[in-house]
């Protein structure tokens, strides 16, 4: 018996075998014998890999690595279409209309995450109820309403912050430089060539 913690791998003789990724945090039953490790779940066989006798490798199916690529990819639009419809709920409306015209869902939460990000929950939400009004389901015309509604107010153009996350959440502190070294070593310079 093996637990399968939040990675699909079972642990077995220092080496990890994977196994599909919807048997994460499940205890699992590892079966083996010199040439074959099998992970079974009760009499379904869920992976067979070729033994390994070295230690600390991975022994992966390419296809268990690609249906959890697929659904990391997945659950990450989730994430950006619950964000944004949890801060402006007519974005329901929108990624509904999106959809019954085929657009493309992933990249309308991702663009519309980024609106709000810049923009915030109230403009982003009045934006994209302009967008309805004018039957546009699409992140474009929320730009445009949104950018209409910030120079009604006479504000300034939003300023896109285009680092990365780890360079923004450094926190980054330039320390002056003491100018009197600059100094010193001026003056032992010139203290150098008169002699």
């Amino acid at each position: 018996m093996v637990r399968i913690g939040k990675t699909p791998y079972a642990r077995f003789d220092l080496n990890d075998y994977s196994v599909p990724h919807d048997y994460v945090q499940r205890p699992l039953t590892v079966l083996a014998d010199l040439h074959t490790v099998r992970i079974v779940d009760g009499l379904r066989v869920l992976a067979q890999h070729n033994r390994s006798w070295g230690k600390g490798e991975q022994i992966e199916t390419p296809d268990h690595i690609k249906a959890l690529v697929k659904q990391k990819g997945a659950a990450r639009r989730h994430r950006n279409s619950d964000r944004v419809t949890q801060a402006a709920p007519a974005a329901k409306d929108l990624f509904t209309a999106a959809a019954a015209e085929g657009k493309p869902l992933a990249r309308i939460a991702t663009d519309l995450a980024g609106l709000l990000d810049q923009f915030g929950a109230a403009e982003l939400q009045a934006a994209i109820v302009e967008a309805l009004k004018q039957n546009v389901p699409h992140p474009n015309a929320v730009r445009i309403a949104l950018e209409r509604r910030r120079e009604s107010r006479r504000l300034p153009p939003a300023v896109t912050n285009n680092l990365s996350k780890h360079a923004r959440e450094k926190d980054v502190s330039v320390r002056q430089p003491r100018l009197e070294q600059y100094d010193r070593l001026k003056e032992r310079r010139n203290d150098g060539k008169k002699s």
